[in-house]
């Protein structure tokens, strides 16, 4: 009897500590259920807004974007429902002293993705089950990034991902020959002989003080002196230009991007024809968070259209009207001349009737002319906005020009803009806080400007030369082949159009070649990323040293010949089933 009273007093007593025990668990739970509560209203917020925010992305990364989001939405919602279900299997159990209950929490890497290894399931006593909570709802709930950090780096990632590729596997003629051969970014490569030299010139090696210290925001008034001088020569400007008009930075994409940020509010947008040079859609959102609304231009002649992708005020008027139905508020007009990719040049008449119509819907024109010298068919005409007599909106106009393309140093990272608003200078002029050149660079940049008379007689005559070769080697390749393209007289590349080698014609095919001539170690940018509304045309920059291009065709080649056998396969397969 006494045996099992003490039993029976043990028991009671368990009994009692457990009780105590889950009254003072139970609060604990109530707290963690209501805090899993708010992170899942966070996190479907977050969801929603995600979604939101993806109209805003350029087409041409919506399926990647959406994508990519959608898994790292599916493995959150996972980590939720589990343990969801482990806080209720916990709270209908009630007891927490069973050696087989095991809580599955996710094991947490340090980018707090759930791991599958053997830390994955253990067993946890009550006072550890909190703490682990919090530290799961802090790795997987709040995200390191921000919304806007996470879309920047989706922007970046989806549109420099071939570029990152091609720098792990970069082609070199002695270290790495079997690399990739870049005909995708627009680098003029046929000229550094040239400018190695001259940059090496004693008048480069120049030291001071003041070049040594924080350069002006706007640009080191020398240089800005020496740029407004350059322009008012090339550009053939009826009368000098100011150099406190002039601002300079560190690349013209950065010109761009302070120019939207200066002239939109976040949501607003500019007006551009398409097909045009994919990074101004990069550098008008990742700052500014402006739109770039689109006029598709048509590659096929028609009625309307004596040559292909031709720019009308007709479209521009049909572009602006159908941006408004859409509620739009759209801020400024954006044109590239000579154009890339097409490599068309704007006549001055026509450029005045876009002018025209900025100035009839009050909007600023953006030009950008960073393929002015260019020009290397000597039939053709490049007519500078500067060189117009009278602008019809001056203070609404601005030009951007560089040295990337027409001297071939990219790497320098020069970006000027000429406008003739004070205003935008000044805010424009901000941006030098963080976009400014070495003083060192601006030196030699102001050296290498000044010396007309080696660019005229030794550089121009020269660089225009190779570009006709380059461009002949090119044209001749694709007339051999029998691939359509655009024939112009500037720029560094050619449209080419390879819409036989996609079936069925779409921007899915356009991709799965594009990949082709990836894996045939040739780097070549689709029409889907210039934003161009027919799918399979094709940017190839022709501006490379002759052995590489040569090696470069070659792979091109082989790609569509394993592109065109795959076609063939497919359609005697087809006719087979039937």
């Amino acid at each position: 009897m006494s045996h099992q009273t003490d039993i029976f007093s043990m028991s009671c007593g368990q009994m009692r500590a457990q009780g105590l025990r889950l009254q003072s668990i139970y609060p604990q739970l109530l707290e963690m259920v209501l805090r899993l509560q708010k992170a899942i209203e966070e996190h479907f917020l977050q969801v929603r807004s995600r979604h939101k925010q993806q109209d805003l992305v350029l087409e041409e990364q919506r399926l990647r974007l959406e994508q990519r989001r959608s898994e790292a939405i599916q493995e959150q919602e996972a980590l939720v429902a589990r343990l969801m279900s482990q806080l209720a299997n916990v709270l209908q159990s009630g007891s927490w002293n069973d050696p087989g209950l095991q809580l599955l929490l996710p094991s947490m890497d340090t980018r707090g993705n759930a791991g599958s290894g053997q830390g994955a399931q253990s067993a946890r006593k009550p006072d550890q089950l909190l703490p682990l909570l919090r530290e799961w709802q802090t790795a997987s709930v709040i995200p390191v990034l921000s919304n806007r950090g996470e879309d920047i780096s989706d922007l970046y990632h989806m549109s420099f991902q071939d570029h990152i590729a091609n720098q792990g596997d970069k082609y070199h003629e002695d270290m790495n020959i079997s690399g990739i051969i870049n005909l995708s970014t627009s680098e003029n490569k046929l000229c550094t002989d040239l400018m190695a030299e001259r940059l090496s010139w004693s008048d480069m090696n120049y030291i001071e003080d003041d070049l040594l210290q924080y350069p002006d925001g706007r640009g080191q008034p020398f240089l800005r002196e020496e740029v407004a001088r350059f322009l008012t020569y090339y550009c053939k400007a009826p009368a000098p230009l100011d150099p406190e008009n002039v601002v300079v930075l560190n690349g013209c994409c950065s010109v761009f991007s302070a120019l939207a940020m200066v002239l939109c509010d976040v949501g607003e947008a500019f007006l551009i024809p398409t097909p045009f040079y994919g990074g101004l859609g990069f550098s008008s959102r990742l700052y500014a968070k402006v739109e770039l609304v689109f006029v598709y231009l048509d590659g096929e002649i028609t009625g309307g259209n004596t040559q292909p992708f031709q720019l009308t005020v007709d479209k521009l008027e049909q572009g602006l009207h159908e941006a408004r139905l859409k509620r739009k508020n759209v801020r400024g007009l954006v044109l590239i001349n000579p154009q890339n990719p097409l490599g068309d040049i704007y006549s001055r008449d026509s450029m005045k009737e876009y002018l025209e119509f900025a100035k009839r819907h009050n909007l600023h024109v953006i030009i950008d002319e960073i393929y002015m010298l260019s020009v290397f068919d000597k039939s053709t005409t490049f007519h500078s906005v500067l060189s117009m007599e009278s602008l019809p909106d001056p203070n609404r106009t601005h030009v951007i020009w560089g040295t990337s393309k027409d001297f071939g140093i990219s790497g320098f990272c020069f970006g000027t803009l000429y406008t003739h608003s004070r205003e935008v200078a000044t805010a424009v002029s901000a941006f030098g806080h963080l976009h400014s050149i070495s003083g060192s660079t601006q030196y030699k940049l102001c050296r290498l400007l000044q010396d007309r008379d080696w660019i005229d007689k030794v550089y121009l005559p020269t660089n225009c030369s190779r570009l006709q070769e380059a461009h002949k080697y090119i044209t001749d390749k694709l007339k051999a082949m029998e691939i359509p393209f655009l024939n112009r007289g500037s720029g560094l590349c050619v449209w080419i159009n390879l819409r036989k080698y996609l079936d069925p014609c779409t921007f899915e095919e356009e991709l799965v070649l594009h990949q082709r001539f990836l894996d045939n170690k040739v780097m070549l940018s689709g029409g889907k990323s210039y934003m161009c509304k027919e799918p399979g045309w094709f940017c190839l920059v022709f501006a490379d040293k002759p052995r590489r291009l040569k090696l470069a065709m070659r792979r091109f080649h082989e790609a569509l010949q394993e592109q065109k056998e795959e076609l063939i396969t497919a359609l005697l397969e087809d006719a087979q089933k039937e």
